[in-house]
């Protein structure tokens, strides 16, 4: 009887017989693939463990504050669908959706070219580590800080921003006081302070684009445009989607800016959906009915993420 020499991980062993030398090996290949898997899972252990604690637990605790009237105070009774009826009926809620709606059609699309157009000078400067610094400095800062910024600069009589109207001889304009410019105004302080990190996603898509797909491109007569549009957008469509639905998802959380500047006004003109739930929770102590709110809104945003995902392809470039 011959012995078998098997190799496992460098080591070499010696068996007599085939079939045991093969279970051996097969067994310790499955103890190592374990060893591996229980290494790789301790790394994600702490921010899975930060998810079900801060995410996942306050969710599903959420969903069942929904259906109860609870006030913060006093213990919690079961109400049914009573807090979603109301919810359906109450015309704030709808007021603060169409205001949340309008502010996601503003700041989407503007955020985006401008954050294409970011992303294109990033490429092309090369590795200037000063430009992109430059581009995100304003998301460093928090949303509070640049809102309270931004508030002082549009304020009329004391802002830059009116100074330099005045000085180029225009009216002052009372941009978070007056209700058709108010929305825009968040909108603006928003896509300002988000568009470089936007960007910097975008850059990271560029940056994955082969040169010798451009460089074929270019062979074959693309002009800058047309390449653009037609070999580089397509191919980048994953990290895009991302962009998008990640902005979009965002666009509906605005809460911050409108809470350090307009506060909901003028009269109802920023009162977006996330100030809705606020003031319901913690002012009104009317918490099921908050969870309520929540728990429709994040309906509303999976559904949009689900078709985003869905209609765009996800998961595949055109490359």
């Amino acid at each position: 009887m011959s012995n078998e020499k098997i190799y496992i991980n460098d080591e070499k062993f010696c068996f007599t017989n085939v079939k045991t030398a093969l279970i051996i090996k097969s067994m310790k290949v499955k103890v190592y693939e374990l060893k591996r898997s229980i290494v790789a899972f301790s790394f994600v252990l702490p921010c899975l463990i930060g998810f079900v604690f801060f995410y996942l637990y306050p969710t599903v605790r959420g969903f069942v504050y929904s259906f109860t009237d609870w006030d913060l105070f006093s213990a919690a009774h079961f109400v049914g669908l009573k807090n979603y009826s109301t919810l359906f009926k109450d015309p704030d809620f709808w007021v603060s959706m169409k205001v949340t709606v309008c502010y996601v059609l503003l700041n989407i699309p503007l955020q985006t070219v401008l954050a294409l157009i970011i992303a294109i000078i990033m490429n092309r400067s090369g590795k200037s580590g000063f430009l992109r610094g430059v581009f995100l400095t304003p998301w460093i800062m928090s949303n509070v800080v640049v809102g309270l910024l931004w508030f002082w600069m549009l304020d009329p009589p004391l802002g830059i921003i009116d100074a330099l109207l005045v000085k180029m001889g225009l009216q002052k304009i009372n941009f978070l006081a007056d209700t058709r410019t108010a929305l825009p105004s968040i909108a603006g302080i928003n896509i300002w302070r988000h568009m470089g990190y936007t960007a910097l996603l975008v850059f990271a898509g560029l940056q994955s684009v082969p040169k010798e797909i451009e460089e074929a491109a270019t062979i074959d007569g693309c002009g800058s445009i047309r390449k653009f549009f037609f070999v580089v957008l397509p191919y980048i469509r994953p990290v895009m989607l991302f962009v998008i639905v990640t902005t979009v998802i965002g666009s509906f959380q605005i809460y911050d800016t409108i809470a350090v500047t307009t506060r909901g006004g003028p009269v109802t003109a920023t009162y977006a959906i996330y100030l809705f739930i606020y003031k319901n929770g913690f002012e009104s102590y009317k918490m099921g009915y908050a969870s309520a709110a929540s728990i429709v809104l994040f309906v509303i945003l999976a559904f949009i993420s689900f078709l985003q995902m869905k209609f765009f392809r996800a998961n595949e470039s055109d490359s």
